[in-house]
């Protein structure tokens, strides 16, 4: 009987797994860049990838992208609010069909790449 019952609880185990969604995250993105990205398996509350989208409203220039896991009802939203007096709008769009649904991985930049052609870029003003 220990057996049967140890027998069920894997199998529920394993539904339990096959039911978690593998999302590309991606904290800051610019462009095409992602700083840190990875990929990430979603816990059980946050059952839907998302990719995210902030458009600050002065110019349309600046856009930052953030991918990741997010819970259900976050999902499909845009809002609009303002920092320092800049207002910006943010769109979430959420899906659940597969893996990595939230679209390729971007180019990821590390940091240190990053913060080395800040200062190239910054030094070749001076010179």
């Amino acid at each position: 009987m220990n057996k049967f019952l140890c027998g069920c609880v894997a199998l529920m185990g394993l539904f339990v797994l096959s039911e978690s969604l593998t999302c590309n995250t991606c904290p800051v993105g610019v462009g095409s860049l992602c700083i840190l990205g990875s990929s990430k398996l979603c816990p059980s509350n946050q059952p839907s990838c998302f990719s995210g989208l902030a458009v600050f409203n002065i110019s349309n220039f600046l856009n930052i992208k953030s991918k990741g896991c997010i819970e259900s009802a976050n999902c499909n939203l845009t809002t609009t609010s303002s920092i320092l007096g800049a207002s910006y709008t943010v769109t979430t769009t959420c899906c659940d069909s597969s893996d990595k649904c939230n679209g390729a991985g971007a180019i990821q930049l590390h940091l240190t790449v990053a913060l080395g052609a800040a200062l190239v870029a910054i030094w070749s003003t001076f010179v």
